[in-house]
């Protein structure tokens, strides 16, 4: 479900930036956010 998630936003950031350029701060917290989901997804893993 995160990495869900942080695939979504990181498509966001990507039209964002290249496809309507966007240069707004609030489009890189977005990056930042899907990175930081990512990780965490990562690192956590899935517990069975």
């Amino acid at each position: 479900m995160l990495m869900t998630i942080a695939v979504v936003l990181l498509v966001l950031w990507l039209l964002g930036v290249f496809v309507f350029k966007i240069t707004a701060g609030l489009i890189h917290l977005v990056l930042v956010v899907a990175i930081v989901v990512g990780l965490f997804q990562l690192f956590t893993g899935r517990r069975a």
